[in-house]
C-alpha cells in the first residue's frame, strides 16, 4: 500500500468512526447484520462537514511525520464533534486521557455510544477532546485563535480549518487580518484552510457561491497566497491535496526565512456530506444542504433507511481498517505520527502542560504615597501601566498586552518604553510604536483581540485586555464560550490549568463625559456574574494601590476569568499600600476614618463599590459628618463583589455571619454602586436585612455632560446619598426636612452652574475628605 493508499485507509477510517459516533449504540464493527436495535433512540450530530475535517487531519498527519513539524488543528466548523473524536481516537490519544474508551472493539462501542448521549460527549469539538483549544458551540472565531496560539511559538503550525458558514460571521471575516501582525521570525505559522462544501443548515454559502477568480481574489487581497484543492473524486483530491499541502508548507519556510512576505491559504472545495448518502427518498443529499446534520433519520422505522445506512456504514470496508479485535490495522496507525507530535497529544493543545508563572516585580514598589486618605489623587492606570510595562521586560515571550486602539487612551502607555504595537504591514514615518514583534496587539476589533487572546492562554501563556467599559460587550458572547470551556476543562483531570483571562475595563460610565450616552454602560458585570462562581471573579478597586494589588492577584491566577474595573481619570488615594492590601485580601471592609460609628452600632451603612461611587459616598459622609454629627454612620467599600455573595453560591462569598456583622441585619444600608442597582440585590437577595438595602447606580441614563451631572442623574451623587439616609434612617425625616430640603438645591444649584459654565463647582471637583 502507497503513501496516498494509506492516506485513504485513514480517512476511511476516521469517517467510518464518525458516522459510527452519529448512529450506533452496539454492533460497533457490523459483525451481524444492522438491526434497529443497533441503532442509538436519538439520532443527534452533523455529518455534513465532518468527512472534510477528517481529510484534513489525515493529510496533515503526512506533513508531521515527514517534517517533524509541530501542529496542533483547530476545527472551526463547530459542528464537527465526531471528526474530531474519532481522529484522536485514531491515533490513540483519545484512549491515553480515557482509558475505558480502549482501541479497540469494546472502546469504538463505547466511543459510538457516548457521543451526544446523556452523561456522555458533547456533538461538537469541546474540552473533552483532545488536541482542541477551540469550543465549536459557536462560530467565528477559529482563525483569531489560531493566530493567538501561533504567537511567540516559532515553530508550531495552527491549521486551522474553516467552516465557509463560519466565514460569513464577522469576526472571521476580521480575522484575515490577522497575518499583518504575525512576525516571521519570532512567531509559527497558521494555515488557514477555508472549506467550502457549499451549505450552512439550509442555505448555500456565499463564498462558495462567488467565482472562483474573485475568492481567490479577495484572499489574495487579505494577503495571502491562495491554493486551491477541488474535486469530488477521493483518488484526484487526494493526489491534489498532498501536491498542495507540499508547496505549502516550502512556502511557509520561505516566509519565516524572510525570501517572501505572503503566508499561504487553502481553499477546499469538497462535497457537503462527502462519502454520505447520494440520495435520500428520492431526494439529493450528498453536496447539498440534507447532509447538514442526519442525512438518514428514521432508520428505526423505515427498513429501507436502515438497510441504506448499513450500506453506507459499510461503503467504507471496515474490515479492511480494524483487525478482529477492533484495533486500526498497521497502515493505518502508519499514518500516525510518532508521540507528542500528534495533533491530538500535542501539548500546545494543552497549554497548561507549557505553562510558566510569570516574572512579577513586586507591586508594592509602584504604590501611590498616601500621607492622609482622600486628600491626594493620582491615574490609576497610569500608574498601573508602569507595571504592566516592567511584565512585558521580564517575560518578553509569554504576555502580551491586548486592546481595540486604546492603550494609549486607557492610559497605559508607559508600556511604549520597552515594546511597540505589533505590526507587520506598511509603516510611514509619521507612525510611533510599531514594529514587529511588539508586545502589544491593537486592532480595532474586539472580538479580534478576544480571539488572539484565548488562542494565546489556552496554549500556555499570559495576557491583560485592556478595552472601554461601554464597547467590551462585543465579546459578550465569546466570554460566554470561554467561561464554559474553564468551566468544562476543571473537570477533565489530564487538562491542566492555564493563565486566567483577565480584562482591565476603563473609561467606564461614570467618566465618559465627552463621549456621552453611547459609551456609558457597565453591563458586562451582569453578564460575567451569570457565568459558574467557579471561574468568573470581578474585581472593582476604588484607588491607585488597589488596583495594583489586585492586578498582581489576578496576574498569577489560573483557570478564571477576571475584570478589573478602574478609572483613568485622577481617582483620590484612600489607602496606603499595606492599607490595600488587607483591603483586597478581605475584598471589602469598613474605611474607619470616614466612619462615626466605631464602639456603636451604626445608624446606617454606607457601601460602595466603584471609584466615582466611592467617591460620591465619602463626599456625603462628610456632609453627613458635618450637618449631622451625632448620626453615626459606617463607610464599607467593597472590591470583590463576589464577596457579597453566600459561600454557598461563591468561593469568595462572606459567611452570613461576617456580613451581618458588617452590614448589620436591622439598619438601613444605602449601597453606592458602579453598575446596575439590580445586580446587587441579586446577589445579596439571601442575606438577613436585605429589604433594608438600597441601591444607587447606572440606571440607563447618560449624555454628554460634566461628571458630576453623570452622576446626577442617575442619583448616585453625594448630596442623593444624603437625601437617601434621611429618608430611610428612622425619625430623621421630620427632623431633618430642612437639610434635605438643602440638598435637592445643592442639586440645583450644581446642575445649573454645568449648564451656565460648562464644568462642575470647583468644590465638587476639587473636593477632598477634610481631617
Amino acid at each position: 500500500m502507497d503513501e496516498l493508499e494509506r492516506i485513504d485507509a485513514y480517512w476511511r477510517a476516521a469517517n467510518y468512526l464518525s458516522a459510527g459516533q452519529i448512529y450506533l449504540l452496539d454492533n460497533p464493527l457490523l459483525t451481524e447484520p444492522l438491526r434497529p436495535e443497533h441503532v442509538k433512540p436519538r439520532l443527534l450530530g452533523h455529518w455534513g462537514t465532518t468527512p472534510g475535517l477528517n481529510f484534513c487531519f489525515a493529510h496533515l498527519n503526512r506533513i508531521i511525520r515527514e517534517r517533524d513539524q509541530d501542529m496542533i488543528y483547530i476545527a472551526g466548523p463547530g459542528h464537527g464533534g465526531p471528526a474530531t473524536v474519532a481522529h484522536s481516537w485514531l491515533e490513540g490519544s483519545y484512549s491515553q486521557v480515557y482509558p475505558h474508551v480502549s482501541q479497540d472493539a469494546a472502546g469504538m462501542r463505547r466511543l459510538f455510544r457516548q457521543f451526544s448521549f446523556p452523561g456522555g460527549i458533547p456533538s461538537h469539538a469541546a474540552p473533552e477532546t483532545p488536541g482542541s483549544i477551540h469550543e465549536g458551540g459557536e462560530l467565528g472565531y477559529s482563525l483569531a485563535h489560531a493566530y493567538g496560539a501561533a504567537f511567540d511559538n516559532p515553530g508550531l503550525v495552527v491549521a486551522c480549518i474553516i467552516g465557509d458558514g463560519e466565514a460569513e460571521t464577522g469576526p472571521l471575516a476580521t480575522s484575515w487580518h490577522a497575518n499583518k501582525f504575525v512576525d516571521p521570525r519570532r512567531d509559527g505559522a497558521v494555515l488557514p484552510i477555508l472549506h467550502l462544501n457549499g451549505y450552512k443548515i439550509a442555505n448555500p454559502t456565499v463564498l462558495a457561491r462567488i467565482p472562483e477568480a474573485e475568492l481567490i481574489k479577495l484572499m489574495e487581497g487579505y494577503g495571502y497566497r491562495p491554493h486551491v484543492v477541488a474535486g469530488h473524486d477521493p483518488a484526484t483530491v487526494h493526489h491534489l491535496m498532498a501536491e498542495t499541502l507540499d508547496t505549502v508548507f516550502t512556502q511557509i519556510d520561505e516566509v519565516k526565512s524572510g525570501s517572501s512576505d505572503h503566508w499561504p491559504m487553502i481553499i477546499l472545495r469538497t462535497p457537503k456530506g462527502w462519502t454520505g448518502p447520494a440520495t435520500v427518498g428520492g431526494l439529493p443529499v450528498e453536496g447539498t444542504w440534507r447532509s447538514h446534520q442526519v442525512p438518514l433519520a428514521h432508520v428505526h422505522d423505515d427498513p429501507e433507511a436502515l438497510a441504506e445506512l448499513e450500506r453506507w456504514m459499510r461503503s467504507y470496508r471496515p474490515e479492511e481498517l480494524f483487525d478482529d479485535t477492533g484495533r486500526p490495522v498497521p497502515d493505518v496507525r502508519a499514518t500516525v505520527p510518532a508521540g507528542r507530535r500528534r495533533m491530538s497529544d500535542s501539548p500546545h493543545a494543552n497549554g497548561g502542560e507549557l505553562l510558566k508563572p510569570l516574572v512579577l516585580p513586586d507591586y508594592r514598589d509602584y504604590a501611590a504615597k498616601v500621607e492622609a486618605p482622600a486628600t491626594t489623587t493620582t491615574e490609576p492606570t497610569r500608574v498601573l501601566g508602569a507595571l504592566l510595562r516592567d511584565v512585558i521586560a521580564e517575560n518578553p515571550d509569554t504576555f502580551r498586552l491586548l486592546g481595540p486602539d486604546e492603550v494609549a487612551s486607557n492610559r497605559l502607555g508607559a508600556v511604549f518604553e520597552v515594546t511597540s504595537r505589533a505590526w507587520n504591514a506598511e509603516r510611514l514615518p509619521t507612525d510611533e510604536n510599531l514594529a514587529p514583534g511588539g508586545r502589544v496587539m491593537e486592532v480595532l476589533s474586539e472580538h479580534l483581540c478576544q480571539g488572539w487572546l484565548e488562542g494565546y492562554l489556552l496554549t500556555g501563556r499570559h495576557g491583560l485586555f485592556t478595552s472601554y467599559e461601554a464597547f467590551i460587550h462585543i465579546v459578550d458572547s465569546m466570554f460566554n464560550q470561554h467561561a464554559k470551556w474553564l468551566e468544562s476543562a476543571r473537570k477533565i483531570p489530564w487538562r491542566r490549568p492555564v493563565a486566567s483571562l483577565n480584562y482591565l475595563l476603563s473609561s467606564h460610565v461614570w467618566r465618559q463625559d465627552h463621549n456621552g450616552f453611547s459609551h456609558q454602560d457597565p453591563g458586562f458585570l451582569d453578564v460575567v456574574v451569570n457565568k459558574k462562581a467557579t471561574v468568573t471573579r470581578v474585581y472593582l478597586p476604588p484607588d491607585t494601590n488597589t488596583l495594583l494589588s489586585t492586578a498582581d492577584h489576578c496576574l498569577r491566577s489560573r483557570d478564571y476569568v477576571n475584570v478589573i474595573v478602574a478609572g483613568k481619570q485622577p481617582v483620590l488615594d484612600l489607602m496606603t499600600m499595606d492599607q490595600a492590601q488587607a483591603h483586597c485580601a478581605r475584598g471589602l471592609g469598613i474605611l474607619p476614618w470616614a466612619s462615626t460609628d466605631e464602639g456603636a452600632e451604626p445608624d446606617v451603612v454606607l457601601a460602595c463599590a466603584g471609584d466615582i461611587p466611592t467617591l460620591e459616598t465619602l463626599a456625603a459622609a462628610d456632609l453627613l459628618r458635618r450637618h449631622l454629627p451625632d448620626l453615626r454612620v459606617r463607610v464599607v467599600n467593597i472590591v470583590d463583589l463576589m464577596r457579597l455573595q453566600p459561600p454557598s453560591e461563591h468561593p469568595h462569598g462572606m459567611p452570613d455571619v461576617a456580613y451581618d456583622a458588617l452590614f448589620t441585619t436591622d439598619k438601613p444600608v444605602i449601597f453606592n454602586f458602579h453598575g446596575y442597582p439590580w445586580l446587587i440585590h441579586r446577589l445579596t437577595y439571601r442575606r438577613n436585612g436585605h429589604d433594608n438595602l438600597h441601591v444607587r447606580g447606572y440606571k440607563e441614563e447618560g449624555t454628554t455632560t460634566t461628571p458630576f451631572d453623570m452622576a446626577m442623574l442617575n442619583d448616585i451623587d453625594r448630596f442623593h446619598l444624603v437625601m437617601d439616609v434621611i429618608d430611610r434612617v428612622p425619625g430623621l425625616g421630620e427632623r431633618c426636612a430642612h437639610l434635605r430640603q438643602h440638598m435637592a438645591d445643592e442639586r440645583m444649584r450644581a446642575r445649573a452652574h454645568t449648564r451656565e459654565h460648562g464644568e462642575d463647582l470647583p468644590e465638587i471637583s476639587d473636593w477632598t475628605w477634610r481631617h
